[in-house]
């Protein structure tokens, strides 16, 4: 995952052996990328088997088990448009990486590791042809790291898990209301008075771009500007249009302060501090944000309004397209192409610029009709907790974007998935990323008409397990925390009872109580996965047995078995749940596992049986089912649909 362009099976297999080795020829055996590439996969292959391969570049004269071939060299700062593409033969004797240019091995690599299984023989790769590349230049993450910090570590690791499944674009979200991450030499009061004293040295922001560079991962810097600034006006109140003082944002919301555009200072200042992030950031692509423009601070100031009216500027739009305008003219003069999420539209602006879509796939058809380069985020909102089905249905030329001619869809990049922090954290930012960042790299990699859920959630899973071995914490993040709220029961019955429950969707979580960067989220709605594994092969096995209860006995097993075991958990959890502060808001969550548990299992012995029921009693149940399916303490017991089901089937008998 993503699944290649083209595979074409084999027969046989290659086993992994002791010694197993790595060798490079042609422009990759200069190239540091690729050398670097081969390194970490044979690290990685020694983790994944326990088998001591060899972790040193074999000469090609001793004939090393998997021969990485590069075309054309590449060197210099990766760009849009690199070519990605590679051929991996794998045969019961030699693996053969051919790639055009660096990147393709790069991604070929992960492509060799994710094959790699144990079976009968020990671990093997099967024999397989695949000639593969990307859909879409640009598969990219939004990491917002302003809400709440993610150390090196936390990025490195993010990182890691971004080169595995192909993803080549890190789009850094430096700044926002609630801090500014990253330091300033020019400008050295934004990070002391603005971060709470976490950010990021230039030096390590330095060591992240060459650690994403041997992944083939560019690095794309976002400061926010004109809104979502307040952590900049902490430092430099004189930049914004109302005078201070300012404190950093500890709540969440879109605010009022804004940044001053009628002032010649400002412009002075943005012109130093991103002249210095040019230099800085070596990717061409440089990310103003722009968006959420509350424009209640300048439609109150005097001076802004004598401003607009001097200027023949409309309204507070137009003002925004003023100050973008002066922006990309100072991004330009460094190098750079501006880009900025799809409020910044304007025909004012040159072709050059780059539209984000977060607010739909209408903004993105408009901006390519309009001649304007763009990628689309809408749908692939990661924070939002929506399951993986969800975002691998969002695709960046289908909707709005269909109708588009050939050249106006040749304007459409690609797409970045996106995760705001308002509620991530470094404890369980990888629960929130994965696995279902994997299905949005696949729906900007692989084919447009591979659309089979059943497939994507199969091959899911056990890139769930593969990625453990790539070094991401999403399982272990889980554990840790689930266990810290057990703390001296057993874990096993809070992961049971927390494996059907999911986080509420959208944005409702964000308003259900008054969350602030400084809230400890260590309660089980922060400690549960965005997406229940178990409650959603329980509607599965519901659904098949609905349409033909005769057909199948092993959805029916599954069906009884998952409702009695989920049933009887309860009591061995409830202790637990009563006794412990941080877990005794759950207790109507578990008594509600026990009614849908319990209805279920009536529902389906007279479906089995073929019993005539009385329609009160459906009628009751369904009400006893709405009851217990309404969101409690911000989680939703996921399999409550498929025991709706159940009950509706009876009256259909």
């Amino acid at each position: 995952m993503p699944w290649p362009a083209h595979v074409s099976l084999g027969s046989g297999e290659l086993k992994i052996v002791v010694g197993f080795s790595a060798g490079i020829t042609g422009a990759g055996s200069s190239d540091p990328r690729v050398k670097a590439a081969v390194l970490e996969a044979m690290y990685h292959l020694y983790r994944q088997t326990g088998i001591p391969v060899r972790q040193q570049l074999a000469l090609v004269k001793d004939a090393p088990a998997l021969l990485i071939t590069v075309e054309h060299p590449k060197p210099g700062i990766q760009k849009y448009g690199d070519d990605e593409s590679y051929r991996l033969a794998i045969k019961s004797d030699s693996v053969k990486l051919i790639a055009a240019e660096p990147l393709g091995a790069i991604r070929g690599l992960q492509t060799f590791l994710q094959l790699v299984r144990i079976g009968p023989d020990g671990f093997t790769a099967p024999a397989v042809d695949i000639q593969d590349q990307p859909r879409f230049g640009w598969r990219g993450l939004s990491l917002d790291v302003s809400r709440h910090f993610i150390p090196v570590s936390g990025v490195k690791r993010t990182l890691d898990g971004m080169a595995a499944v192909k993803l080549n674009v890190f789009h850094w979200h430096l700044s926002d209301d609630q801090g500014f991450r990253i330091e300033s030499k020019r400008y050295p009061l934004l990070q002391r008075r603005g971060s709470d004293g976490k950010y990021y040295t230039q030096a390590e922001i330095r060591d992240i771009i060459a650690y994403a560079r041997d992944r083939g991962i560019r690095v794309v810097p976002e400061f926010d500007m004109p809104g979502h600034a307040t952590s900049w006006f902490v430092g430099y109140p004189q930049l914004a249009t109302r005078p201070g003082p300012y404190e950093i944002v500890r709540g969440q919301g879109v605010l009022t302060a804004l940044m001053d555009p009628t002032k010649e200072s400002t412009y002075r200042f943005l012109d130093g501090f991103i002249g210095e992030m040019a230099h800085l950031f070596p990717d061409r692509y440089f990310h103003i944000g722009g968006d959420e423009v509350d424009p209640k601070d300048w439609n109150q100031s005097a001076h802004v309004q004598a401003f607009m009216k001097l200027h023949r500027l409309a309204d507070a739009h137009a003002l925004q397209a003023y100050f973008n305008r002066r922006i990309q003219k100072i991004v330009t003069k460094y190098g750079k192409r501006m880009e900025g999420w799809d409020e910044i539209l304007n025909p004012n602006l040159p072709k050059s610029i780059v539209i984000q879509s977060w607010r739909g796939q209408d903004s993105l058809a408009q901006a390519a009709r309009e001649g304007y380069s763009g990628l689309l985020s809408a749908g692939y909102y990661l924070d939002l907790m929506y399951p993986a089905s969800q975002h691998y249905a969002a695709d960046p030329l289908k909707g709005a974007t269909a109708n588009l001619t050939p050249e106006q869809k040749k304007l459409i990049y690609g797409g970045e998935a996106a995760m705001w922090e308002e509620l991530a954290t470094l404890e369980n930012i990888d629960v929130k990323l994965w696995p279902r960042l994997a299905a949005i790299a696949e729906r900007l990699w692989s084919p447009e008409d591979l659309t089979d859920l059943h497939s994507m959630y199969r091959r899911l899973e056990a890139t769930d397990s593969w990625l453990q071995y790539q070094g991401i914490e999403q399982r272990s993040q889980l554990r840790l925390m689930q266990e810290r709220l057990a703390g001296s029961y057993p874990v096993e019955p809070l992961t049971i009872f927390a494996s059907v429950l999911e986080p509420i969707k959208g944005y409702k979580r964000h308003s259900a109580r008054d969350y602030t960067s400084l809230t400890p989220y260590n309660r089980l709605v922060d400690s549960i996965a965005p997406e229940s594994k178990a409650a959603r092969e329980f509607r599965d096995a519901v659904d098949r047995f609905v349409a033909d209860p005769k057909t199948d006995a092993a959805d029916g097993d599954l069906i009884v078995k998952d409702l009695t075991f989920w049933k009887n958990n309860i009591p061995q959890i409830m202790p637990l749940l009563q006794s412990n502060g941080l877990l005794t808001e759950n207790v109507p969550v578990a008594q509600a596992v026990i009614s849908l548990s319990a209805t279920g299992l009536e529902a389906f012995e007279d479906l089995r049986s073929g019993k005539h029921v009385d329609p009160s009693w459906i009628k009751g149940a369904l009400a006893t089912v709405d009851e217990n399916s309404v969101p409690k303490v911000e989680m939703s017991i996921q399999f409550a649909p498929g025991v709706r089901k159940l009950v509706e089937a009876l009256g259909h008998t």
